[in-house]
């Protein structure tokens, strides 16, 4: 797997663009894997990072195949200081430890379906409850956990306006099958990937 962080100037219009409509982003991100925008892009995962998004917007970005970011060179000042890209390699099955602690950001879309339609949860104790379901049916006990953020993302997607909710938790699990949570890191949790929702990060605690 790579993960690849990218740092965004706000002064740039495209950047601008693509912080206010995160399927604007998706289409952005796309362009490392396809040329051509149309054709089916290789699964990956990304969150704008948490806390002054539009002073100095961070962007991580996961996935199971290299990213060509020599694009961006042509969209002027969309990387702060033309800083490059940097990514890392890291495998999930060989950073999981079945019985270890790791601390944990997750950006998600916790949802209930009713009458075929998914709603979104807005109530900290049901979106903290979503949490708890997808760790039992993935690989993990949740130890500890809050809801850090909460917010509506809009945008356009196929014409049509879309919105969504993303929550962001953090906190610390335990690993109870390392494999099957490999396997959801690889696929990330929940709806809403293309809108930035779904990526687990983790730290081993110490």
């Amino acid at each position: 797997m790579f993960l690849t962080q990218l740092r965004l100037d706000p002064r740039s219009a495209q950047a601008r663009r693509d912080l206010a409509d995160p399927y604007d982003m998706h289409r952005t991100l796309v362009r490392a894997f396809v040329q051509d925008e149309r054709a089916a892009p290789p699964r990956f995962l990304w969150r704008l990072e948490p806390g002054r998004a539009w002073d100095q917007p961070v962007l991580l970005l996961q996935s199971a195949a290299a990213g060509d970011w020599a694009y961006l060179d042509a969209l002027p000042g969309y990387l702060l200081n033309g800083e490059a890209p940097s990514t890392k390699t890291f495998e999930p099955d060989a950073l999981l430890q079945a019985g270890a602690r790791y601390r944990f950001r997750l950006a998600a879309n916790p949802t209930v379906t009713r009458l075929g339609k998914r709603h979104g949860l807005v109530g900290e104790e049901d979106q903290l409850a979503w949490l708890q379901r997808q760790a039992q049916r993935l690989g993990f006990a949740v130890d500890a956990a809050l809801v850090s953020g909460s917010d509506t993302l809009r945008g356009h997607k196929a014409g049509q306006r879309v919105s969504l909710l993303r929550v962001l938790y953090e906190g610390v699990l335990t690993v109870n099958d390392a494999p099957v949570l490999a396997q959801a890191m690889a696929a990330g949790i929940g709806p809403g990937k293309a809108f930035g929702c779904g990526l687990l990060s983790l730290a081993r605690c110490p």
